[in-house]
């Protein structure tokens, strides 16, 4: 690793989280700066979580399915018709 960068992960070892931070909102572009403040004001309002950005962000998925996707759609359809699901809540609490 050259110096410039050993001492760069020094420095950044000995920041707090919040120095951490400070220094990499000096680096952002406004336009950066603005996407974090978004994303910072939905986590604080609670509404999205992790995986509420990363679905928020994703692509379409525009690929044809097959016949075995779509019988396993159907069957999954078929159980939350049922009631056989699990909420959010109960498999956070399930995998913590």
């Amino acid at each position: 690793m050259p110096a410039a960068e050993a001492e760069a992960a020094t420095v950044a070892a000995t920041m707090t989280a919040k120095e951490q931070l400070r220094h990499a909102i000096d680096e952002l572009t406004e336009a950066e700066a603005a996407d974090t403040l978004e994303f910072l004001a939905r986590r604080h309002r609670g509404g999205h979580d992790a995986l509420d950005e990363l679905l928020e962000q994703a692509t379409i998925d525009d690929e044809p399915t097959t016949p075995e996707e779509d019988e396993g759609a159907r069957t999954a359809r078929e159980q939350i018709g049922r009631g056989e699901v699990f909420s959010a809540e109960e498999i956070k609490r399930e995998i913590a």
